[in-house]
């Protein structure tokens, strides 16, 4: 068990940070906690969470601006911005039924994450939609990113490069997003489909329909289930989502489900819940183009796992056996593919052993190599959590 830091506000941070830097002792950077299990175990003696650092520091409703502290909790924020009809646009998932544990996942893990829901095929990830940060870097000095309003060109913009780089490269301490009104109503088109090529296809015409689809997923099972969810305003959700359904009735029967039930269906797909990952199974996030989506999945179930496609199928969750030659197989069926495949969920042995992200081309990573040294030139953030030795 690694000794807990957690500082009660952004200058302890630092100051834990700078003291970590002269003395070359490596951090493990968190939140909650939530996400410990996530990639490689980080390589650390010592935890600085940021838990502490917690609370909405400014919302303008009428400017559709959000600022917290990195350990706000996201339900927290969400019922913030529900008080005002409004809601975070890239709708990041719960996983705490996938990954364990009660605390809820923070403002800047999920930032840190890059964690999109199944909103992201039409709103963008959780990247695209931070305006500013700020954060310390391995050195233990506080720096700022973009800023609190939505034209903002000033200075190099470090938001997207912090956002996915899960703690490696700063600590953040708080967070500036845009957000969206929530939408009035909400209606899903269930269509069970012969197999998951047809649901693919019929997921793509959705998508490709003027009607606008911001969910679309698809459910291997008996039958195949393909979904496309419709948000608006409710006349207009009435109107597509009839129409949507008379457009795509050659691709099997269909039926909708609407208001509550719906909203329940997608938070279903964005937390990953159809997979009933077991304990003693790996956890994995293949990234693919929509039409290998049932390729990979037809990979899973031959392993003895299971799938769940999102994002048109370009997103596979696969749950199969924790084992290395699992691992090995999907890899390589997202490779084949032009896709990847990172290990998400995973006993500590196999995280080990295995590369749990895709290896980056040489420029790319001699790029990332100079960036780490820049911001983290001691590299005491949460070291291993991505890469061996990285």
């Amino acid at each position: 068990m690694t000794d807990a830091l957690g500082p009660a506000d952004e200058a302890g941070v630092a100051a834990v940070v700078a003291a970590a830097h002269a003395a070359r002792e490596p951090l493990a950077i968190e939140g909650n906690g939530t996400k410990r299990g996530v990639l490689r175990p980080v390589q650390a003696a010592r935890t600085l969470s940021v838990r502490n650092l917690s609370g909405i520091t400014l919302y303008r409703p009428s400017e559709l601006v959000l600022s917290a502290r990195a350990g706000t909790p996201i339900p927290e924020i969400e019922a913030a911005l529900a008080e005002r009809g409004q809601h975070l646009i890239a709708e990041p998932p719960d996983l705490r039924a996938l990954l364990g544990g009660d605390d809820p996942a923070t403002l800047g893990g999920t930032v840190a994450a890059n964690l999109s829901g199944p909103r992201r095929i039409a709103w963008g990830a959780m990247r695209d939609h931070v305006l500013g940060v700020r954060f310390v870097n391995g050195a233990g000095e506080v720096l700022r990113s973009g800023g609190r309003v939505l034209k903002n060109v000033t200075g190099l913009d470090l938001c997207k490069l912090l956002a996915g780089s899960y703690g490696t490269l700063g600590v953040l301490t708080e967070v500036t997003l845009k957000v969206l009104p929530a939408p009035e109503a909400t209606a899903t088109l269930l269509l069970r489909v012969p197999d998951l090529d047809a649901g693919v296809r019929a997921l793509s015409a959705g998508l490709g329909s003027p009607f606008g689809v911001s969910g679309a997923a698809l459910l291997p099972g008996t039958p195949d289930l393909a979904a496309l969810r419709l948000e608006d305003f409710a006349a207009s959700v009435a109107y597509r989502i009839g129409r949507l359904r008379d457009d795509l009735a050659g691709f099997g029967d269909a039926s909708i489900i609407e208001g509550e039930a719906s909203r329940a269906f997608w938070r279903e797909i964005r937390d990953a819940a159809p997979l009933a990952a077991q304990p003693q199974e790996a956890v994995w996030r293949l990234s693919v183009r929509p039409s290998a989506g049932p390729a990979v999945a037809r990979v899973a179930q031959a392993l003895g796992g299971r799938a769940l496609l999102d994002w048109g199928g370009g997103l596979a969750w696969v749950a199969a056996p924790a084992d290395a030659a699992t691992h090995d197989a999907l890899a390589a069926a997202a490779g084949a593919t032009g896709g990847t495949c990172t290990l998400f969920r995973a006993p500590e042995a196999l995280r080990l052993a295995v590369a749990v992200l895709p290896a980056e081309p040489a420029p790319l990573a001699a790029i990332g190599a100079r960036v780490k040294a820049a911001l983290d030139p001691a590299g005491i953030l949460n070291p291993g959590r991505m890469r061996a030795g990285l």
